[in-house]
């Protein structure tokens, strides 16, 4: 199904076309190509009154997920009954706030990807509450190595945004399939919470 990316501000200069090619790519990673998709990117003002109405916090973030099926539990996908039900939801991302955000080292699209992800996952029923929750409940497997190489191969992110992608930012891990082929891997819930 669709993707749809719209840049509401003028902020911050968004590369549409490398982000939809990564997201793209993700997605089909993820299993979830079939179902609708809106990223809309806005600036520290709009995402922070968004932020304001939805989760009383008077602040601006980097990522908000509206998810089209609230209560999807991690580890499941959708199941549309109707046509129309075959969409995810939408990701809001602060570009600005995240533009802000990044250290020197780091590539603004690459971290911009990492952040949609991050998103995507929450509409996917991953959630954590805290940073210091996801931090408690980490688990950083060695299978995680093998997963963070394909992913970072498909997308062309460094390694760093991979381990980001699977662990803190959508509390992702990687896991071998119990089955007697262990070249195949699944992906498992690790952390819960808020969708931020």
């Amino acid at each position: 199904m669709s993707l749809v990316i719209r840049n509401l501000q003028r902020v911050i200069p968004i590369r549409r076309a490398p982000l939809r090619s990564k997201i793209e790519i993700v997605r089909r990673i993820l299993g979830v190509q079939k179902f609708d998709l809106g990223i809309i990117c806005v600036d520290n003002k709009n995402i922070q009154h968004i932020n304001r109405i939805y989760r009383g916090r008077n602040v601006p973030t980097d990522v908000l997920s509206f998810p089209f099926h609230e209560h999807l539990k991690a580890g499941e996908f959708p199941l549309p009954e109707f046509p129309d039900d075959y969409n995810l939801g939408d990701i809001f991302l602060g570009v600005e706030y995240i533009f802000h955000q990044c250290k020197e080292d780091e590539d603004y699209n690459d971290v911009l990807t990492m952040t949609a992800t991050h998103g995507l996952c929450h509409l996917l029923g991953f959630t954590h509450s805290t940073e210091a929750e996801w931090q408690q409940k980490l688990d950083l497997r060695p299978a995680l190595g093998k997963m963070t190489q394909m992913l970072a191969f498909n997308t062309g992110l460094p390694r760093y945004f991979q381990l980001n992608v699977f662990t803190k930012k959508s509390g992702l891990c990687a896991r071998p399939r119990a089955t007697a082929d262990t070249s195949k891997w699944c992906l498992v819930k690790n952390v819960q919470s808020a969708r931020d």
